[in-house]
């Protein structure tokens, strides 16, 4: 086995290209995929359930409709992981628990089917917590996903098996989602870039609570203008959202605009940055390195000032919108089968239950008063930068840090506050890499923008990538692959021993 560079490594962008120009064969793309997660996929378990045999009939037809000079859709031959929340007809769809352990859906739910009608080609889906519950992607069906950089450590989550398997070069794009940053805190984590766009952009069919901001599908990719082009194909109007608004007779996301992020003057944006947003419990070794990391760049904008959005309540809002999110898809689970739940949905169920409708009333006021205080402060500010997650990767069989820097944390998912602050609001929001911290893992920036931002965010996010990859200490981290051939099968050490 080996782990040399090959296609695999290249863009998403770039591979499209060669595709169109009929200079790479969508075989020899998905076969060098293959051959990568052969090779090193043992060490970090990323890529739990593969669907080869058709992965290689579906390449050997992209490749024909190429050399037929069909029209190719913006993702034609691009393998694809796909998180193991989201329903893939024919392939096993676990959800990370063990009611579904054997559970094959019949059909695509829409972003799967999305990505489909672009021509990506899916291999197979990537590991999540159980239910997407934490941000350690752990779970007693498949067993942990360890992080590229140390398979010791957490690739954190949820999307944390597409964050990995795009570090590791298995894939070069992979779907994901998030509530709490569940796409922002494994890109961190893992030196790759998660975006959260503004919810109802990508539509989705399976938010339990439809007119509930806190959660949205996207995508993830090794770059910028890779994770636009897979978001691309995402974007929709689709009415099975509640949160795609419309107005009839028009359309209002259009697809086409997302495939390249806008061209930005980086000197012309006023930016605030921030090490906590005023309210998340942030390590010290992360402040620091923020602060490092600011100020090798801070002078390519025309304006920098420290500052932070009013998050007053915000940690209990989350909490209370966050088990309403628990109890509409779990409540049921946790009566009838509560054994088969582990220990973070039912906390979270239970929490929701203590909970009343006066609570429940009083944290969507918190919510609005919050959103309505971030519209004055984007009036000020064009984006706002904060670190991407409050501490370093810490190892995978901690279920979550329950302290930092000696304070206890007030819930399994208060570690995420930098995340779960921009979720309450609605705005879009990316993590960015951004080199390695202290302890030689990798460091991630995150980028909040106005509201409906979403295309302005994604042409800031990639004009800061284009600076950092000439800076040896901001370019995006890669992992030691040789390294990862010489690590233990990590799905046989934990397969079935987690909750």
């Amino acid at each position: 086995m080996t782990a040399k560079t090959g296609l695999c490594d290249l863009t998403a962008v770039e591979l499209r290209r060669l595709i169109g120009r009929k200079a790479l064969s969508p075989v020899d793309l998905l076969e060098d995929c293959i051959a990568r997660i052969e090779a090193v996929n043992p060490a970090v378990n990323a890529m739990v359930a593969l669907c080869i045999d058709r992965a290689r009939a579906e390449a050997k037809a992209a490749e024909s409709a190429v050399m037929r000079g069909d029209m190719l859709g913006v993702l034609h031959g691009l393998p694809v992981g796909i998180k193991d929340l989201e329903d893939t007809e024919g392939l096993r769809t676990t959800y990370g628990s063990p009611i579904f352990a054997s559970h094959v859906p019949a059909k695509d739910e829409r972003i799967v089917a999305a990505v489909r009608r672009a021509g990506a080609i899916v291999v197979g889906k990537t590991n999540t917590p159980e239910w997407g519950a934490g941000a350690n992607t752990r779970n007693p069906v498949y067993g942990a996903t360890g992080n590229p950089f140390d398979p010791t450590k957490s690739s954190a989550g949820s999307s944390g098996g597409s964050a990995v398997a795009l570090a590791a070069g298995m894939v070069p794009i992979a779907t994901g989602s998030d509530t709490g940053g569940s796409l922002r805190n494994p890109a961190a984590f893992c030196g790759v870039v998660g975006f959260r766009g503004s919810p109802g952009l990508v539509p989705t069919e399976k938010r339990g609570l439809g007119w509930t901001v806190i959660s949205v599908k996207g995508p993830m990719g090794r770059t910028v203008t890779d994770t636009a082009l897979l978001l691309s194909a995402m974007v929709s109007d689709d009415g099975c959202d509640p949160l795609a608004t419309t107005v009839h007779g028009a359309t209002v996301r259009d697809p086409a605009a997302f495939a390249t992020p806008p061209a930005i003057d980086l000197a012309s944006l006023r930016v605030a940055v921030s090490e906590d947003m005023g309210f998340a419990p942030t390590e010290r070794h992360v402040r620091e390195v923020f602060r490092e990391r600011i100020g090798m760049f801070r002078d390519v904008f025309g304006a920098v000032e420290d500052a932070a959005l009013d998050m007053a309540g915000a940690d209990e809002a989350f909490e209370v919108i966050r088990a309403a999110n628990f109890l509409s898809k779990h409540l049921e689970w946790y009566r009838t089968r509560p054994h088969d739940l582990g220990p973070n949905v039912r906390a979270n169920v239970e929490e929701g239950l203590r909970y009343s409708l006066a609570d429940f009333a009083r944290a969507h006021t918190e919510q609005t008063r919050i959103y309505r205080a971030a519209q004055g402060f984007f009036r000020k500010w064009d984006v706002l930068i904060t670190p991407a997650i409050t501490i370093s990767p810490r190892l995978w069989t901690e279920l979550y840090p329950a302290e930092i820097d000696g304070r206890p944390t007030r819930s399994y998912f208060h570690w995420l506050a930098l995340a779960y602050g921009p979720s309450l609001i609605g705005h879009p929001a990316i993590a960015i890499p951004c080199g390695l911290d202290r302890s030689g893992m990798p460091f991630g920036l995150q980028i909040v923008g106005p509201r409906g931002g979403d295309r302005f965010l994604l042409g800031v996010a990639a004009a800061l990538e284009r600076h950092f990859s000439a800076h040896p200490t901001l370019m995006r981290p890669s992992p030691d692959l040789t390294q990862l051939l010489k690590a233990p099968n990590l799905a046989e050490m934990s397969v079935g021993t987690l909750g």
